[in-house]
């Protein structure tokens, strides 16, 4: 009701701000979106600056593409610091160096845009819009390098607005208004959800659970959503899981809850991080329902194994594996090989080793680990639990990591710690049985070899 009632207030100051606006229909109609800034800028009265803001995103809305194009490109070019106010401020600091000085130049070295932006967001469904906006912009990062300092200017605006603090957990069942589970239909990323019946599956039976992160400015849009399974142990392939015709457990009878799917919804927000400990508001919220839960993991893709491997073995050495790896690993390349029953194990064998390597040794260029996945439950302070073989053989699964799939612990107990080795020494947590996998040949210890 709160965010209701914000929203009918801005409503009308915008509704009250159209008699004020003047010259600036003019520009509305010319369709000159830097002006329109400029504009915006200059206004001090609230209402007309809120009509003007609103006019100014209705108008790059309905912009074609060159027209939205050339006011993200104004934005780096016009909308930069104001060069002379950044002289000034810096002679002034040379000059006499105290916390004034400082704070002004602080003030000076702010871009325009960064309030030309907050300004837009006190639109009517302004978050929204720039949300929508930074999506566009990041397809332009590609091929414009000129655009990355506009792109940062959102990320620290939006870092600031989509805090943890901000976001509200929401449970997501077989009841929810058919608008947001028709988006949770849409924003699968990980296990594509391929009709209104297979939601009803994740959604129904006693041992399903859905969570899922809304933000009081987009009142209807999932930020972020888990999907958890409610499971008597750990589960180490998705394709049981997932199995339409398996039969349901008693909540009550749970003794694990297994996340095997969370999806990101807003591309806007890419990058953007909501704070740590996402997923461990949700086993707490578990936890109060259902006290008998004992563990709380996951099942995650791998998505970025596959790839890297193919490198290492493009190269003429890899410093990760031996020669005779090398040569059974070059089986992965031929297709259906997790059919064969030799073939599969040789290779099964072959990858956990290998597997444990990538995620313990191979590093970004700033000491973190290459998957994504794994930077993102690192940092929610879980541990690296256990490697599964062939845990996701559907096409995706075979094409994104041969198959691989990794459960991530979630000690409710050490989440603090472990998220602490993660931030501040880059420490990959994992179950030592893993960390055995690095000293291990071709053959790793048996409790790590997949029964999938």
């Amino acid at each position: 009701m709160a965010t209701s009632f914000l929203n009918d207030l801005m409503q009308t100051l915008g509704d009250r701000g159209r008699s004020l606006m003047g010259r600036s229909r003019d520009l509305a109609r010319s369709g000159d979106l830097p002006e329109l800034g400029e504009a915006l800028l200059s206004r001090r009265g609230e209402a007309s600056g809120v009509a003007l803001a609103r006019t100014l995103l209705d108008s790059y809305a309905g912009a074609p593409l060159a027209a939205r194009l050339g006011f993200l490109t104004a934005l780096a070019d016009r909308f930069g610091p104001d060069r002379d106010l950044v002289d000034k401020a810096v002679a002034e600091y040379r000059r006499d160096p105290s916390g004034r000085a400082v704070s002004a130049l602080q003030e000076a070295a702010e871009p325009r845009r960064q309030e030309l932006i907050r300004r837009l967001n006190l639109a009517p469904g302004g978050t929204a819009a720039l949300v929508r906006m930074r999506a566009e912009l990041l397809s332009h990062l590609g091929s414009r390098p000129d655009l990355v300092e506009v792109d940062r200017d959102f990320v620290h605006l939006f870092s600031s607005w989509f805090n943890r603090g901000f976001l509200v957990l929401r449970p997501i069942d077989w009841t929810t208004p058919a608008n947001i589970l028709e988006k949770i239909i849409r924003y699968e990323a990980v296990h594509a959800i391929e009709s209104w019946d297979d939601l009803r599956s994740r959604l129904q039976p006693a041992d399903r659970r859905c969570y899922a992160f809304f933000h009081p400015q987009l009142v209807d849009e999932p930020l972020i959503f888990v999907e958890v399974a409610l499971t008597s142990g750990m589960s180490g392939a998705i394709a049981t899981l997932l199995d339409p015709t398996r039969r349901p457990i008693a909540a009550r009878d749970a003794t694990t809850a297994i996340f095997y799917s969370i999806s990101n919804t807003q591309g806007g927000l890419a990058g953007v991080s909501f704070g740590h400990f996402l997923i461990k508001q949700v086993a707490d919220e578990l936890r109060r329902e259902l006290p008998n839960l004992r563990t709380f993991a996951t099942l995650s893709p791998v998505p970025g194994f596959a790839a890297w491997l193919a490198g290492e073995l493009a190269l003429p050495h890899s410093r990760f594996f031996n020669d005779e790896a090398r040569a059974t690993l070059q089986g992965l390349d031929q297709a259906g090989w997790h059919i064969d029953p030799a073939r599969r194990e040789t290779l099964r064998r072959a990858i956990l080793p290998v597997a444990a390597t990538y995620f313990l040794k191979a590093k970004t260029p700033t000491g973190r680990p290459l998957d994504p996945v794994a930077r993102f439950h690192l940092g929610n302070g879980a541990r690296l639990e256990a490697l599964n073989v062939l845990g996701d053989v559907s096409a995706k699964g075979m094409r994104q990591s041969h198959g691989l799939m990794v459960n991530y612990c979630y000690d409710l107990d050490e989440i603090e710690r472990n998220h602490e080795s993660y931030a501040e020494k880059g420490e990959v947590v994992a179950s030592s049985a893993i960390r055995r996998l690095i000293r291990a040949d071709i053959a790793p210890p048996p409790e790590l070899v997949s029964a999938s």
